[in-house]
C-alpha cells in the first residue's frame, strides 16, 4: 500500500502488549516481516464507536475497513463478521479506482482495474451506460 501513497492503520480494542504477542506469534508467520503498518490500541473503544464498528455486546470492534480520502472524507467502508475473510486485492483495486477518479474525474465501473475502460459521468450517460461499458469486455478475471 505504501507504493500507492496510502496510510494504513490497524485499530482494535486490544492493548498494545496483545498486539505485540499477536504480531510475534501469528502475523510474522503469515506475512514476511510482519505487517508493515502500525497497530493502534483503542481500549476505550472511542475510535471504534466513532466509526460504528464497536460491538458493545462482545466488547470488541467488528472487522471493518475504511477508505478515507485526503480531505478526510470516508469514500468507502466495509464491515465483515468473523466467518468471512477480507480481500486485500479488492481493497487495493478500490484505492486505485478512487485515486483515478480523484485525478481524472472519470468514474470507474464495477470490477474496473487500471487500464480498463472508464466512464465520463454526466447527463449524456444516463440510460446509455450499457452502450459505453460491457462487463464481459472489462472484467479482469
Amino acid at each position: 500500500m505504501q507504493d500507492l501513497d496510502v496510510e494504513v492503520l490497524a485499530v482494535s480494542t486490544d492493548k498494545v502488549f496483545v498486539h505485540k504477542v499477536w504480531e510475534e506469534q501469528e502475523l510474522s508467520k503469515m506475512v514476511d516481516g510482519g505487517i508493515p503498518y502500525p497497530m493502534v490500541a483503542d481500549p476505550t473503544a472511542e475510535i471504534g464507536k466513532k466509526y460504528g464498528v464497536y460491538d458493545s455486546n462482545s466488547g470488541v470492534h467488528v472487522r471493518g475497513r475504511f477508505i478515507i480520502d485526503p480531505d478526510q472524507v470516508i469514500q468507502a467502508q466495509e464491515v465483515l463478521t468473523d466467518p468471512v475473510g477480507r480481500n486485500v486485492s479488492e481493497l487495493i483495486r478500490q484505492v486505485k479506482a478512487f485515486q483515478h477518479n480523484r485525478e481524472t474525474g472519470e468514474a470507474t465501473p464495477s470490477g474496473w482495474v487500471p487500464g480498463k475502460k472508464t466512464l465520463n459521468p454526466g447527463p449524456e450517460l444516463v440510460g446509455k451506460v450499457w452502450q459505453e461499458w460491457n462487463p464481459k469486455e472489462n472484467y479482469d478475471e
